[in-house]
Order: structure tokens, then C-alpha cells, then sequence
């Protein structure tokens, strides 16, 4: 499959308009940190046969556990997932709430990357 990968450009785009509508310190913490993060899923695709659901995990996971960024990491990493499964013709289901308690779970170490694609997998329908 033909993936439509989220470039550093659109992220940082992505995170200063969450940093304008929610608060918090712009600017970039560590750019391998970043690097990394956006290179995850990539590096997953090439070495395997991954699904939709896992690469979405990769983005939200490199970029929560990452803290590439000054501030709003959590924020960025669900926002970039969402992104990707929006490419890719999917909607997050999932209530504020209970996407709160995933991405603080993801951030904390207490949801492994294979349980956060699960996650996606239950909580995301194809959209129009």
C-alpha cells in the first residue's frame, strides 16, 4: 500500500495551532527526538507489512514517549494520528474523555504500541 506519511512541516504546523487554541511553549525540545519520531513509522513500513491502525500507533507513540517538543507533545502525538487515519479514510470515535485517558496512559508507558494500534482499531470507522 501507498502511504500518505505526515512530513516534519505539517507537523510543526499542526502543533503551533494546538499551542495557539490550547497554551504552552512553542519550539522544539530535541530534532533527533523528532527525527525519530516521524521516522518510526516509516521505518515500520519498510521492514514489515504494517496495517493502518499500527502506524497511526507509531506516529502517537514516537511523539508521546519522544517529547520532541517544548510543550503539547501529547497533544501533537494524537492530533499527528488522527491526521494519518484521516488520510487514510478513518475517524477516531472515541470520546474526549476516554481519548484523554489513552494518549496520558500512551505518554506514561502504560499502553504498549501493539495495545495503542488494538486501541485504533476499536475506536476509529471509516469516514466519507
Amino acid at each position: 500500500m501507498s502511504w500518505a506519511w505526515i512530513g516534519r512541516a505539517t507537523v510543526e504546523v499542526l502543533h503551533g495551532e494546538q499551542i495557539d487554541r490550547f497554551g504552552g511553549a512553542r519550539g522544539i525540545r530535541d530534532e533527533g527526538m523528532l527525527m525519530s519520531a516521524l521516522d518510526r513509522p516509516q521505518n515500520k513500513a519498510a521492514y514489515g507489512e504494517p496495517d493502518v491502525y499500527e502506524l497511526a500507533a507509531a506516529y502517537l507513540y514516537g511523539l508521546a514517549r519522544n517529547h520532541p517538543f517544548i510543550d503539547g507533545n501529547k497533544r501533537i502525538a494524537i492530533v499527528t494520528a488522527a491526521v494519518f487515519l484521516g488520510k487514510h479514510g478513518y475517524a477516531i470515535t472515541a470520546d474526549n474523555g476516554m481519548l484523554y485517558q489513552f494518549v496520558m496512559d500512551v505518554a506514561a508507558g502504560a499502553v504498549s504500541e501493539e495495545s495503542a494500534a488494538r486501541w485504533f482499531q476499536d475506536f476509529t470507522e471509516p469516514h466519507s
